[in-house]
């Protein structure tokens, strides 16, 4: 064997024998990861903000709402009443024992509604309005390690687990590797066709006096519709406050009492 043939085998040698430094998380890793984003937005008692939603269509024409949403975190609680513009004031969601419910102040009356169901024809749903449940509804993997922009991140694929109502079967999130906030969210169906795409660019770290804890809440939302596309939405939250909140709140009584 000459020398060039020699140093070909050493070489080869040296990749088969080598082992690559393997990146990104470990199964067990990812699931905390799922925990800790749960257990970071949650506040374990009650939550009010005053929110601004504008919506924009591909063919041009905008619509925009302001409204109060309430949760109760404890009780897996939410409510979103609108009062803003008048024509929608007093229109309200209420979910109540894992059902979402409409009410038509016009109409006087309830309506059931689905977690897929979209809020006052925007491409907001309840789910970016309410706390963080992904380890009760999904199951994660690890997909990679990602740039988004200048942000390092994790990209993980969430599949939801069996018999749990959810409005999106697969979700794609792109996390932080530093702050460990969701920077980028995507929606698919089973058959993997992208239905929404979601960024958040900016979060608030605020003390919880009921969890006695830092938590975090998106201050922005930026919904992009993947199926109609040029349709978006934007979710502005302001005025968030943690103390706890009256018990009636949380009742198809009070919420109708809010357009009398």
């Amino acid at each position: 064997m000459n020398k060039k043939h020699l140093r070909a085998l050493y070489v080869l040698t040296g990749l088969l024998s080598w082992t690559p430094k393997i990146w990104g998380l470990e199964a067990k890793q990812t699931s905390e990861l799922v925990k800790l984003i749960d257990e970071r937005q949650r506040n374990a008692g009650d939550y009010a903000s005053t929110v601004f939603i504008d919506q924009k269509e591909k063919d041009g024409s905008t619509k925009a709402f302001e409204a109060r949403v309430y949760r109760r975190d404890a009780d897996d609680k939410w409510m979103i009443l609108f009062t803003k513009p008048k024509a929608e004031a007093g229109k309200g969601y209420l979910r109540l024992e894992k059902n979402l419910f409409l009410y038509e102040p016009a109409l006087g009356k309830w309506e059931r509604q689905t977690e897929r169901a979209s809020i006052a024809g925007t491409n907001s749903r309840r789910d970016d309005f309410d706390e963080s449940r992904l380890v009760d509804e999904y199951d994660a993997t690890f997909v990679a390690d990602e740039k988004l922009g200048k942000f390092a991140v994790h990209k993980l694929r969430l599949t939801a687990k069996a018999g749990v109502d959810v409005a999106s079967p697969i979700l794609d999130l792109w996390v932080d590797q530093e702050s460990k906030n969701v920077l980028k969210r995507q929606e698919s169906a089973l058959s993997g066709k992208l239905l929404r795409t979601s960024y958040y660019p900016a979060w608030e770290k605020l003390y919880s006096p009921s969890k006695r804890a830092d938590v975090f809440v998106p201050k922005e939302i930026r919904v992009f519709d993947e199926v109609e596309k040029g349709n978006t939405t934007t979710v502005v939250l302001r005025d968030v406050k943690l103390d706890a909140l009256d018990a009636n709140i949380f009742t198809k009584a009070w919420l109708e009492s809010q357009s009398k």
